[in-house]
C-alpha cells in the first residue's frame, strides 16, 4: 500500500507512539493532587511547552482539545459577538463552515463569505469592503486550505483586521508541522490544530488563544474548570504527551523535510500529467503546502479510479466529507463544473513518503485512469 492521504490523517511518529505508550503504562489523573497526579501533570507541561515551541508562544496560550473540530467550535464561539461580522470563505473546513453557520444562526445577516478565485485564493481585497461597512467583529480563514492546500497570507488578513478592530481566528490544522508557523509574525489571535495532522496521535489538538485577547470563555464543556475554564474534562496525558513528543520530532528537521515532500510532490505530478495530458492540477501551485496536490481526471469519476488501485490510499477530498453524496465544496467554489469536482482525486505526501511510493503511485494512476476510460467508453458503445 502507499499511503497518499497526509491531509487526512498522518502516520503516527515513533517519538510521539513511545511517548504515548509510555504515558499510557503509567497512571496519574493530572488534576490529582498526589504524585501520581503530579508526574501525569508535569509531563504535561512538557507537551505544553513542546507544542508552544512550535508554535512560538507561550505555553500558557495553548488550551487542549480533542482535535481542531472542537477548537475551531470554541475560538468561534468566543470571538463571535451578535451584530458583529463573522468573516470566513465557502472553501473553510466544515468545522469552521458549520460552527460560523450556528452561531449566526439568529442573525444570519452578520455572516460574511468572502469571495474565491479560481486559483482557490481568498479575495482578500474584499475585506477592506466588508470592514468599511461594519469595523470589528471576527474573520477566520485557513492557514492552508484541506484539498488544494492553497495557503492564505495571514498577514495581510492580520494587517487589515487589526486596523478595524477585528479578531482573527485561523484553522492551521494543515499547516502546523509541514511548514513553519509562528503565531507572533502571523499576528493571529486564535489558531486550530489537530495532532494527527503532523504525525501525532488521533483525538487530541490545541487551541491557541493569545494572551490578552478580549475574549470571553464560552465552554462546550463544563465541569471540573480543566485548562483555565475553557474546557473541563480530565486530560488525556497519552495523547498530550503524544502530540507534544510528535511537535518536538517535527520542529528538529521542518525545513529540510518540507523541501524533500516538495520535491515528491512535484516529481508525482511530473509522472502523472506526463502520461496523462488532458489531467488539470487545481489551485495556485507557487502558494501551496509542500505535500498536496489536487488533480482533476475530466470524464473519469474519481471513486472508480480509487476503486480500480485499491493499493494507493488517496481522497477524492475531505475525508470528514467522505460519503456525502455532493462534491467537493471546495473545488465548487473554485468555478469547478460538478463533472470535473466529481473527477478530482487529492494526494497528500509526508514525512515518511519515499521515492519508490511517488513511481508506484504514479504507475498505478495511469493504469486505473486508462482502465475506467476504457469501462466506460465500453459501456458507452453497448448503449
Amino acid at each position: 500500500m502507499s499511503y497518499f492521504d497526509y491531509n487526512a490523517t498522518a502516520p503516527i511518529r515513533p517519538e510521539a507512539l513511545a511517548a504515548a505508550v509510555e504515558a499510557m503504562q503509567s497512571v496519574g489523573n493530572a488534576s490529582s493532587m498526589h504524585q501520581p497526579g503530579r508526574q501525569a501533570a508535569h509531563r504535561v507541561d512538557v507537551a505544553r511547552r513542546q507544542l508552544a515551541d512550535l508554535l512560538g508562544c507561550s505555553p500558557g496560550e495553548i488550551i487542549f482539545t480533542s482535535g481542531a473540530t472542537e477548537a475551531n467550535n470554541l475560538a468561534l464561539r468566543a470571538a463571535f459577538t451578535a451584530g458583529k461580522y463573522m468573516i470566513t470563505s465557502p472553501v473553510e473546513h466544515p468545522a469552521v463552515l458549520e460552527t460560523a453557520r450556528t452561531v449566526t444562526a439568529g442573525s444570519p445577516e452578520d455572516l460574511v463569505l468572502l469571495p474565491v478565485g479560481g486559483d482557490g485564493l481568498v479575495d482578500l481585497d474584499a475585506l477592506e469592503r466588508v470592514f468599511a461597512e461594519r469595523p470589528g467583529g471576527v474573520i477566520s480563514l485557513m492557514a492552508a486550505n484541506n484539498e488544494t492546500g492553497v495557503i492564505t497570507d495571514l498577514r495581510v488578513v492580520a494587517k487589515a483586521a487589526r486596523e478595524a478592530g477585528a479578531l482573527v481566528h485561523t484553522d492551521a490544522t494543515q499547516i502546523v508541522g509541514r511548514l513553519p508557523v509562528d503565531v507572533a509574525e502571523l499576528d493571529v489571535d486564535l489558531l486550530s490544530l489537530s495532532a494527527h495532522k503532523f504525525g501525532g496521535p488521533q483525538g487530541v489538538g490545541a487551541l491557541y488563544v493569545r494572551r490578552g485577547s478580549p475574549l470571553p470563555h464560552r465552554p462546550l464543556l463544563v465541569g471540573g474548570g480543566q485548562e483555565r475554564g475553557w474546557r473541563a474534562g480530565t486530560l488525556n496525558v497519552a495523547g498530550i504527551i503524544g502530540m507534544g513528543a510528535a511537535a518536538e520530532a517535527t520542529a528538529s528537521g521542518l525545513g529540510e523535510e518540507a523541501g524533500r515532500v516538495a520535491a515528491l510532490r512535484d516529481r508525482l505530478e511530473h509522472l502523472v500529467t506526463a502520461a496523462l495530458p488532458d489531467c488539470r492540477i487545481n489551485g495556485r501551485r507557487d502558494q501551496r503546502l509542500p505535500g498536496v496536490t489536487s488533480i482533476t481526471f475530466p470524464g473519469v469519476p474519481a471513486d472508480a479510479v480509487l476503486a480500480a488501485m485499491p493499493d494507493v490510499a488517496a481522497s477524492e477530498g475531505s475525508a470528514c466529507a467522505s460519503g456525502a453524496p455532493t462534491p467537493s465544496h471546495v473545488l465548487l467554489a473554485m468555478g469547478l463544473s460538478r463533472a470535473d469536482a466529481d473527477s478530482t482525486i487529492r494526494f497528500s505526501l509526508g514525512y515518511a513518503t519515499t521515492d519508490a511510493e511517488i513511481e508506484h503511485a504514479a504507475q498505478a494512476v495511469r493504469r486505473a485512469v486508462m482502465r475506467v476510460r476504457a469501462a466506460l467508453a465500453e459501456a458507452d458503445g453497448s448503449r
